[in-house]
């Protein structure tokens, strides 16, 4: 059972506690409550698909940004053997709210490109949660760059509210940084996978979000500003996030819908923080499958798909 628990979680963690009382009690006290357990284990399963069936487009973000959630860190950790992690941009500094290297996914070599938000206060500020900076996108498209040198397929694993928009961040070309990005990867030779792990917030997402396939974790959103931020400027109220994301449509369903995202990645039960080691085995099946799908493109036609599916979103009228 989780440690910690969302308003709409408290039914599920109420009846996991019933369980976890009868197996005590079953063990203490030398009583055969099987049966019972099973019964138990059989109404919360229901209850979980009750409730998980009919979650708001707000829950859902607050599923997104469940403290337990797996981050960047833990996929790679579980899906990835020898990874070696490369730091610095060579102009300024080493940006740890991204996070990047080379790794092997099974026999494929791959370079990984991720944003961490970190889980204590202080691995919350050292990687800015997960808010990068001008040099997280430099260091991100070294790397992207020395992937298209090797000819290795590049997986970026996204995760953050926003590019973080201090006075630094913009004397340091915060901006030129995301947008020299979205130039470079539209038109990078080898293959890339953007995966949504959690939030995927304005151009701090699009930053290193640009590539041939977009998937989608079930429990996540994708906008381009928080709901919060949505609220305060149209509502002048950030406690109206809820209805900001009724309107936005941010959900993974959602942005599927709207033909962004290529591909929803179905969670365990419950949500992905209740399984990690089997979430992480189900975006590792679903990454290996679209990088084998992906290596038999030419280059060149690759590039021109990409490109074309980009152009070809959004809508407008004359």
């Amino acid at each position: 059972m989780s440690e910690k628990i969302l308003d709409f979680e408290k039914p599920i963690a109420d009846l996991e506690k019933k369980i976890e009382e009868m197996r005590m009690m079953s063990l203490d006290g030398g009583v055969d409550l099987g049966s019972e357990i099973r019964k138990m284990e059989e109404k919360l399963k229901k209850q979980i698909v009750k409730i998980h069936s009919g979650l708001s487009r707000w829950q859902k973000v607050q599923l997104a940004r469940h403290p337990n959630r797996p981050h960047s860190l833990d996929y790679i950790k579980y899906i990835t053997t020898d990874f070696v992690e490369l730091h610095g941009d060579r102009y300024f500094a080493d940006d740890e709210a991204i996070i990047a290297g080379l790794a092997m996914i099974n026999n494929e070599k791959v370079f990984i490109i991720s944003q961490q938000k970190g889980r204590n206060t202080k691995e919350k500020l050292r990687r800015n949660f997960g808010m990068p900076h001008p040099e997280g996108y430099r260091k991100a498209l070294r790397i992207m760059k020395m992937a298209e040198k090797f000819k290795r397929p590049i997986i970026t694993l996204i995760d953050t509210l926003g590019a973080y928009p201090g006075i630094g961040a913009e004397e340091r070309g915060q901006a030129e940084a995301i947008a020299k990005n979205l130039f470079e990867m539209a038109s990078l030779n080898t293959p890339i996978i953007n995966v949504i792990i959690g939030e995927g917030a304005s151009g701090g997402a699009l930053g290193i979000g640009i590539g041939d396939r977009l998937l989608l974790l079930d429990n996540t959103w994708y906008s381009v500003i928080t709901p919060e931020g949505c609220a305060s400027i149209l509502y002048r109220d950030a406690a109206k996030a809820p209805l900001a994301a009724e309107s936005m449509k941010v959900t993974s369903k959602d942005v599927k819908e709207l033909g962004i995202a290529d591909e929803i990645i179905p969670e365990p039960l419950g949500g992905a923080h209740r399984a990690p080691a089997k979430m992480a085995d189900i975006l590792k099946k679903s990454l290996l499958r679209n990088i084998k799908a992906l290596k038999k493109i030419p280059l060149d036609e690759l590039v021109n798909s990409r490109i074309e599916k980009i152009s070809k979103m959004g809508s407008w009228s004359e």
